[in-house]
């Protein structure tokens, strides 16, 4: 299996940009259907799967009352 880093340790040593991470954000925003994003030198970030995997983004997402923040 690949080494698999997060988002934060890439950040983190620098093998990607906030601009990178920025424009990842925006492409899945803009089409939330899309393909993992190239970042940084061979990486691809998922975010559609990211957010499927973290609990309390699906419980927010889910929750017509929920709030930013």
């Amino acid at each position: 299996m690949a080494d698999q880093k997060t988002t934060g340790e890439l950040r983190k040593a620098a093998e990607i940009t906030d601009d990178e991470i920025n424009a990842a954000v925006d492409a899945v925003l803009a089409k939330p259907k899309t393909e993992p994003y190239p970042i940084g030198d061979g990486y691809r970030l998922d975010l559609a799967e990211a957010i499927k995997a973290h609990e309390p983004t699906v419980k927010a997402l889910a929750d017509p009352e929920a709030k930013p923040g």
